[in-house]
């Protein structure tokens, strides 16, 4: 009797406690709540005239992964294809809760009167997009492995997907090796507009006479 009405007690002062200063528990509580907020800086290595954030993994698509939990993972879009686009006008998503595919289509993006199709890099459910980055596409541009990031995905066979991406050593040589291919596209134009530090000239896509920007579009974002 006595072990019970002890712990009867500590109830009853645990509820007292409660509703004398509710906001006290709340504020343990918030922490836990923020777990989508953006990612910390990546650590940026600098290979091959690129600058390569460690730790991310990239679909030949040009969407990159960042493993974030057991089989959490952000998602967004690589600097390679930012620059290729340039300024970019409005992000249609696929909706939360939906099941992707690895290289199926996750989003539509819209930069003046070009649509390209990206691919998810890997496969899951859509946990939640970044309001912010759709609302102001604007920070994908200046910001794509940090503020910019897209959306969380539930990734049960992230271990499985990651096998199909381009990671760590391979990453720098695979971005030269895009660059090259898109200088040699532009050779009959003119090869300097291919490339500007690394990447490809900004807002290069709408450069483009259209049927070689589709040529563009199906060769680097898989259209």
């Amino acid at each position: 009797m006595s072990i019970l009405f002890v712990l009867m007690m500590f109830l009853v002062v645990m509820i007292v406690s409660y509703f004398l200063n509710p906001e006290s528990h709340r504020a343990t509580v918030r922490p836990a709540l923020a777990t989508h907020a953006s990612p910390q800086h990546p650590r940026m290595q600098s290979e091959m005239g690129f600058q390569v954030p460690a730790g991310y993994s990239f679909h030949p698509g040009h969407t990159w992964a960042l493993k974030e939990g057991p089989d959490t993972v952000r998602v967004g879009i690589d600097a390679f294809a930012t620059n290729l686009l340039g300024k970019i006008d409005g992000i249609q998503m696929i909706g939360t809760n939906r099941w992707v595919r690895q290289g199926q289509k996750l989003m539509t993006v819209h930069s003046g009167d070009s649509s390209v199709e990206l691919l998810s890099p890997i496969e899951g459910m859509v946990a939640e997009v970044n309001q912010k980055a759709l609302e102001d596409p604007k920070v994908i541009g200046r910001d794509p492995y940090k503020d910019g990031w897209i959306a969380m995905v539930k990734a049960p066979d992230l271990a499985i997907n990651q096998k199909n991406l381009v990671q760590g050593a391979m990453v720098a040589p695979w971005l030269q090796n895009n660059v090259s291919r898109l200088s040699t596209m532009l050779a009959p134009l003119s090869p300097a507009l291919a490339q500007d530090g690394g990447l490809p000239v900004e807002g290069l896509l709408k450069q483009l006479p259209h049927e070689l920007r589709q040529q563009v579009i199906a060769s680097f974002f898989l259209n």
